[in-house]
Protein backbone atom coordinates (compact mmCIF):
# COMPACT_ATOMS: atom_id res chain seq x y z
CA UNK A 1 0.00 0.00 0.00
CA UNK A 2 2.87 2.25 1.13
CA UNK A 3 4.67 1.18 -2.32
CA UNK A 4 1.06 2.18 -4.36
CA UNK A 5 0.73 5.52 -2.43
CA UNK A 6 4.75 6.46 -3.20
CA UNK A 7 4.72 5.73 -6.93
CA UNK A 8 1.31 8.10 -6.84
CA UNK A 9 2.93 10.52 -5.45
CA UNK A 10 6.00 10.18 -7.63
CA UNK A 11 3.51 10.66 -10.40
CA UNK A 12 1.67 13.86 -9.51
CA UNK A 13 5.16 15.26 -8.67
CA UNK A 14 6.52 14.49 -12.38
CA UNK A 15 3.01 15.83 -13.41
CA UNK A 16 3.60 19.34 -11.78
CA UNK A 17 6.87 19.61 -12.92
CA UNK A 18 6.43 19.29 -16.00
CA UNK A 19 3.50 21.56 -16.35
CA UNK A 20 2.86 23.46 -12.75
CA UNK A 21 5.24 26.03 -14.91
CA UNK A 22 2.03 26.44 -17.38
CA UNK A 23 0.66 28.71 -14.95
CA UNK A 24 3.28 31.68 -15.84
CA UNK A 25 2.27 31.19 -19.63
CA UNK A 26 -1.08 33.49 -18.36
CA UNK A 27 1.57 36.11 -16.74
CA UNK A 28 4.24 36.65 -19.11
CA UNK A 29 4.29 40.03 -20.53
CA UNK A 30 2.36 39.96 -23.48
CA UNK A 31 4.11 41.17 -27.18
CA UNK A 32 2.17 44.70 -28.43
CA UNK A 33 0.12 43.06 -30.88
CA UNK A 34 -1.96 40.52 -28.57
CA UNK A 35 -3.52 43.50 -26.95
CA UNK A 36 -5.66 44.21 -30.10
CA UNK A 37 -7.31 41.21 -29.86
CA UNK A 38 -8.29 42.11 -26.06
CA UNK A 39 -11.93 43.93 -25.52
CA UNK A 40 -13.00 45.01 -22.13
CA UNK A 41 -16.03 43.85 -21.10
CA UNK A 42 -19.08 45.81 -21.39
CA UNK A 43 -23.06 46.07 -21.62
CA UNK A 44 -22.50 47.80 -24.84
CA UNK A 45 -20.99 44.24 -26.20
CA UNK A 46 -23.94 41.96 -25.24
CA UNK A 47 -24.93 39.71 -22.86
CA UNK A 48 -22.71 37.26 -20.20
CA UNK A 49 -24.66 34.38 -18.84
CA UNK A 50 -21.88 32.88 -15.91
CA UNK A 51 -21.11 29.65 -14.74
CA UNK A 52 -23.69 27.49 -16.17
CA UNK A 53 -23.76 23.80 -15.44
CA UNK A 54 -22.84 20.78 -18.35
CA UNK A 55 -21.64 18.01 -15.81
CA UNK A 56 -22.29 17.25 -12.12
CA UNK A 57 -18.64 18.02 -10.62
CA UNK A 58 -17.78 20.82 -9.55
CA UNK A 59 -15.88 22.11 -12.05
CA UNK A 60 -17.99 21.85 -14.73
CA UNK A 61 -19.27 24.72 -15.66
CA UNK A 62 -18.74 27.54 -18.50
CA UNK A 63 -20.05 31.18 -19.34
CA UNK A 64 -21.87 32.18 -22.69
CA UNK A 65 -20.89 35.50 -24.44
CA UNK A 66 -23.78 36.92 -26.46
CA UNK A 67 -23.25 39.58 -29.29
CA UNK A 68 -25.28 43.02 -29.24
CA UNK A 69 -27.26 42.11 -32.74
CA UNK A 70 -29.32 39.09 -31.77
CA UNK A 71 -31.41 39.46 -35.13
CA UNK A 72 -28.96 37.09 -37.23
CA UNK A 73 -30.49 33.87 -38.46
CA UNK A 74 -27.04 31.76 -37.20
CA UNK A 75 -23.63 32.62 -35.37
CA UNK A 76 -20.38 31.31 -35.07
CA UNK A 77 -19.24 30.29 -32.17
CA UNK A 78 -15.52 30.78 -30.48
CA UNK A 79 -14.78 28.44 -27.55
CA UNK A 80 -11.56 29.62 -26.00
CA UNK A 81 -10.55 27.16 -23.13
CA UNK A 82 -7.84 28.46 -20.64
CA UNK A 83 -4.33 28.17 -19.45
CA UNK A 84 -2.61 26.75 -16.33
CA UNK A 85 -0.81 23.79 -17.13
CA UNK A 86 -3.61 21.38 -16.64
CA UNK A 87 -3.04 21.94 -12.95
CA UNK A 88 -4.01 25.77 -12.39
CA UNK A 89 -6.65 28.37 -14.31
CA UNK A 90 -9.81 29.46 -14.69
CA UNK A 91 -12.47 30.54 -17.62
CA UNK A 92 -12.88 34.31 -15.99
CA UNK A 93 -8.80 34.55 -16.62
CA UNK A 94 -9.96 35.26 -20.38
CA UNK A 95 -12.67 37.84 -20.02
CA UNK A 96 -10.91 39.96 -22.11
CA UNK A 97 -10.09 37.52 -24.60
CA UNK A 98 -13.40 36.38 -24.87
CA UNK A 99 -14.77 39.70 -24.96
CA UNK A 100 -13.28 40.31 -28.56
CA UNK A 101 -14.86 37.95 -30.83
CA UNK A 102 -17.84 38.91 -28.81
CA UNK A 103 -17.65 42.31 -29.82
CA UNK A 104 -16.89 41.25 -33.65
CA UNK A 105 -20.73 39.49 -33.40
CA UNK A 106 -19.50 35.87 -32.63
CA UNK A 107 -20.78 34.17 -29.37
CA UNK A 108 -18.40 33.26 -27.34
CA UNK A 109 -17.34 30.35 -24.60
CA UNK A 110 -14.98 29.98 -21.79
CA UNK A 111 -14.83 25.94 -20.27
CA UNK A 112 -13.65 24.99 -17.20
CA UNK A 113 -12.73 21.76 -16.53
CA UNK A 114 -11.42 19.42 -13.42
CA UNK A 115 -7.64 20.42 -13.05
CA UNK A 116 -5.32 17.88 -11.83
CA UNK A 117 -4.19 18.05 -8.26
CA UNK A 118 -2.50 16.37 -5.80
CA UNK A 119 -5.83 14.47 -4.38
CA UNK A 120 -7.85 13.41 -7.53
CA UNK A 121 -7.18 11.31 -10.62
CA UNK A 122 -7.96 14.34 -13.74
CA UNK A 123 -5.71 13.79 -16.53
CA UNK A 124 -5.66 15.05 -19.82
CA UNK A 125 -7.96 12.29 -21.01
CA UNK A 126 -10.50 12.77 -18.53
CA UNK A 127 -10.42 16.58 -19.24
CA UNK A 128 -11.12 16.00 -22.49
CA UNK A 129 -13.92 13.99 -22.21
CA UNK A 130 -15.13 17.10 -20.24
CA UNK A 131 -14.74 19.59 -23.46
CA UNK A 132 -16.48 16.72 -25.37
CA UNK A 133 -19.81 17.09 -23.27
CA UNK A 134 -19.26 20.55 -22.69
CA UNK A 135 -19.63 21.76 -26.11
CA UNK A 136 -22.88 20.32 -26.49
CA UNK A 137 -24.11 21.82 -24.02
CA UNK A 138 -22.61 25.44 -24.77
CA UNK A 139 -24.69 25.35 -28.28
CA UNK A 140 -27.78 24.62 -27.01
CA UNK A 141 -27.54 27.40 -24.50
CA UNK A 142 -27.26 29.57 -27.31
CA UNK A 143 -30.31 28.33 -29.40
CA UNK A 144 -32.08 28.86 -25.99
CA UNK A 145 -30.89 32.41 -25.75
CA UNK A 146 -31.76 32.89 -29.46
CA UNK A 147 -28.41 32.75 -31.27
CA UNK A 148 -28.83 29.61 -33.49
CA UNK A 149 -24.98 28.43 -33.94
CA UNK A 150 -24.09 26.85 -37.62
CA UNK A 151 -19.92 26.50 -36.96
CA UNK A 152 -17.79 26.52 -34.41
CA UNK A 153 -13.85 27.72 -33.83
CA UNK A 154 -12.31 25.53 -31.09
CA UNK A 155 -9.48 27.83 -29.38
CA UNK A 156 -6.83 27.82 -26.32
CA UNK A 157 -4.00 28.57 -24.62
CA UNK A 158 -1.33 26.05 -23.11
CA UNK A 159 -3.18 23.52 -21.47
CA UNK A 160 -6.63 24.72 -23.20
CA UNK A 161 -4.44 24.41 -26.83
CA UNK A 162 -3.83 21.01 -26.43
CA UNK A 163 -7.56 20.04 -25.09
CA UNK A 164 -8.73 22.36 -28.20
CA UNK A 165 -7.07 20.53 -30.89
CA UNK A 166 -7.61 17.05 -29.12
CA UNK A 167 -11.43 18.23 -29.92
CA UNK A 168 -10.79 19.48 -32.92
CA UNK A 169 -9.27 16.66 -34.41
CA UNK A 170 -10.18 13.39 -32.39
CA UNK A 171 -14.22 14.46 -31.82
CA UNK A 172 -14.93 17.70 -33.75
CA UNK A 173 -15.74 15.25 -37.16
CA UNK A 174 -18.81 13.91 -35.23
CA UNK A 175 -19.53 17.23 -33.69
CA UNK A 176 -23.32 18.86 -34.47
CA UNK A 177 -21.63 21.45 -35.71
CA UNK A 178 -19.26 21.77 -37.59
CA UNK A 179 -15.94 22.52 -36.52
CA UNK A 180 -14.50 25.23 -38.98
CA UNK A 181 -11.04 25.63 -37.23
CA UNK A 182 -8.59 25.66 -34.61
CA UNK A 183 -6.14 27.91 -32.84
CA UNK A 184 -4.10 28.48 -29.99
CA UNK A 185 -0.29 28.44 -28.55
CA UNK A 186 1.63 26.02 -27.07
CA UNK A 187 -0.52 23.61 -26.42
CA UNK A 188 1.85 20.15 -25.77
CA UNK A 189 0.66 18.03 -29.35
CA UNK A 190 2.46 14.82 -29.21
CA UNK A 191 3.75 12.28 -26.70
CA UNK A 192 5.98 10.62 -27.76
CA UNK A 193 8.98 9.69 -25.22
CA UNK A 194 11.88 10.83 -28.16
CA UNK A 195 10.14 14.46 -28.38
CA UNK A 196 9.98 14.96 -24.48
CA UNK A 197 14.32 14.83 -23.70
CA UNK A 198 14.20 17.98 -21.51
CA UNK A 199 12.23 16.29 -19.34
CA UNK A 200 15.23 13.45 -19.25
CA UNK A 201 12.44 10.89 -20.34
CA UNK A 202 13.94 9.71 -24.04
CA UNK A 203 17.47 7.98 -22.90
CA UNK A 204 17.73 4.35 -23.58
CA UNK A 205 17.75 4.11 -19.81
CA UNK A 206 15.73 1.93 -17.04
CA UNK A 207 15.44 5.21 -15.19
CA UNK A 208 14.36 7.26 -18.09
CA UNK A 209 11.58 4.80 -18.77
CA UNK A 210 10.38 4.80 -14.95
CA UNK A 211 10.32 8.66 -15.06
CA UNK A 212 8.75 8.41 -18.82
CA UNK A 213 6.33 5.81 -17.64
CA UNK A 214 4.78 7.87 -14.27
CA UNK A 215 4.55 11.07 -16.29
CA UNK A 216 2.61 9.75 -19.27
CA UNK A 217 -0.04 7.77 -16.97
CA UNK A 218 -0.59 10.85 -15.33
CA UNK A 219 -1.20 12.72 -18.68
CA UNK A 220 -3.17 9.50 -20.45
CA UNK A 221 -5.09 8.60 -17.35
CA UNK A 222 -4.09 4.85 -17.86
CA UNK A 223 -1.39 2.62 -16.55
CA UNK A 224 1.65 2.89 -18.48
CA UNK A 225 4.48 0.50 -17.31
CA UNK A 226 8.80 0.59 -18.12
CA UNK A 227 7.76 -2.25 -20.37
CA UNK A 228 5.75 -0.65 -22.31
CA UNK A 229 7.73 2.43 -23.18
CA UNK A 230 10.44 -0.10 -23.79
CA UNK A 231 8.45 -1.75 -26.53
CA UNK A 232 6.41 1.73 -27.59
CA UNK A 233 3.06 -0.28 -26.90
CA UNK A 234 2.44 3.43 -24.64
CA UNK A 235 1.70 4.89 -28.08
CA UNK A 236 -1.58 3.12 -28.15
CA UNK A 237 -2.63 4.16 -24.65
CA UNK A 238 -1.61 7.95 -25.18
CA UNK A 239 -3.13 8.25 -28.79
CA UNK A 240 -6.49 9.39 -27.60
CA UNK A 241 -4.90 12.74 -26.33
CA UNK A 242 -2.72 13.66 -29.43
CA UNK A 243 -3.01 16.20 -31.51
CA UNK A 244 -1.83 13.69 -34.28
CA UNK A 245 -5.54 13.10 -34.59
CA UNK A 246 -5.55 15.89 -37.26
CA UNK A 247 -5.51 13.14 -39.89
CA UNK A 248 -8.73 12.29 -39.67
CA UNK A 249 -9.89 15.50 -39.81
CA UNK A 250 -7.79 17.94 -41.45
CA UNK A 251 -9.38 21.39 -40.68
CA UNK A 252 -7.71 24.52 -41.14
CA UNK A 253 -5.54 25.34 -38.34
CA UNK A 254 -3.25 28.15 -36.85
CA UNK A 255 -0.55 27.41 -33.97
CA UNK A 256 2.40 29.57 -32.09
CA UNK A 257 5.18 27.85 -30.59
CA UNK A 258 8.31 28.75 -29.88
CA UNK A 259 11.29 26.98 -30.64
CA UNK A 260 13.24 28.01 -27.16
CA UNK A 261 9.98 27.01 -25.25
CA UNK A 262 11.35 25.34 -21.84
CA UNK A 263 8.21 23.65 -21.15
CA UNK A 264 6.35 22.42 -24.19
CA UNK A 265 8.74 20.07 -26.08
CA UNK A 266 9.35 22.38 -29.68
CA UNK A 267 9.79 18.61 -31.34
CA UNK A 268 6.38 17.59 -30.58
CA UNK A 269 5.21 20.73 -32.61
CA UNK A 270 6.97 19.29 -35.27
CA UNK A 271 5.53 15.98 -35.10
CA UNK A 272 2.73 17.97 -35.38
CA UNK A 273 3.57 19.73 -38.22
CA UNK A 274 4.23 16.82 -40.27
CA UNK A 275 0.99 15.08 -39.41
Amino acid sequence: MRKKRGMKMVKGLLFFVAFGLGIASKFVIKPSWAKKYDVKWSEKIGIRKLDLSYGEKKANKFDLYLPKDDTRKNYGLVVYLHAGGFTSGDKKDDEKTLAWPTSKGYVAAGINYTLRTETNDASVLSQSYEIKKAIPEVVEQAKKAGYNINKMAVAGGSAGHTLAMIYAYRDGKDADVPVVMTYGDGGPSSFHVEDWSKFGISRNTDESRKVGAALFTVMSGQMITLEEIQNQSYLQKVKAIAAEWVKNNPIPTVVAYGAHDRIQPFAASKRLEKA
